[in-house]
């Protein structure tokens, strides 16, 4: 079974990879964020930094949502999806192989891009690091909520747009205590740990819930 689900992990993250809408696109989204933001909010460094978490946070979970249209859909028109639900391992470990493998693609190369981008929001050493590991924590979540709307897309044509409408109203409380954490460890006056439990638990609960409901 173990085979089977890390054989999963390694077709998806070559598919993603060789699809050219894995890492390199989701960073470049990611970056084209970053970049576009401070022009229209201006020169203050001051409010850059300020705003800096939550300019990260939502170029990282809209870059999130990249190659998820086609991850069951793509399955499903070649006949693969098939052979995968008539497979020994569980449909649950089936979902949850494709959305570690699309974070792995996707979502991972945003955790480490985060450091260098922080450093054209103004953002302090500690805010950096908070934000690095606020990601770390909460992209896995957004992957896997997002796997929901990738299920319901694959039933339909053109369904991207159907992934940003069912999986981004579920993703706001993981946005909004990942910049919490992150605004805690810069100035308080809540402890860090307390909104980064939560998120953690946030993360907890999509990664069972996401596969059962795929």
């Amino acid at each position: 079974m173990i085979a089977a689900f890390l054989a999963i992990v390694r077709r998806d993250l070559a598919l993603s990879l060789g699809s050219g809408g894995g890492a390199g696109l989701g960073v470049v989204f990611f970056l084209s964020v970053v970049t576009v933001v401070p022009f229209a909010v201006g020169p203050d460094l001051v409010l850059l930094a300020r705003i800096g978490p939550a300019i990260l946070w939502t170029g990282a979970l809209l870059a999130s949502l990249i190659g998820l249209e086609r991850l069951f859909a793509a399955d499903a028109e070649d006949g693969s999806l098939d052979a995968l639900t008539l497979s020994t391992l569980p449909l649950e470990l089936t979902a949850a192989a494709k959305g570690l493998a699309h974070w792995l693609a996707t979502g991972l190369p945003l955790v480490l891009a985060a450091p260098v981008l922080a450093l054209m929001l103004n953002l302090e050493p500690a805010a950096i690091g908070a934000v690095v590991l606020t990601l770390l924590v909460g992209t896995p979540a957004v992957t896997f909520l997002g796997l929901i709307g990738a299920a319901f897309a694959g039933a339909f044509r053109r369904g991207g747009l159907l992934i940003a409408v069912l999986v981004i109203p579920l993703t706001i409380p993981v946005l909004i205590f990942a910049v919490s954490a992150t605004q805690a460890a810069v100035v308080g006056p809540v402890p860090f740990g307390t909104p980064f439990r939560v998120l953690a638990g946030l993360a907890l609960f999509a990664l069972v819930l996401g596969p059962v409901a795929v």
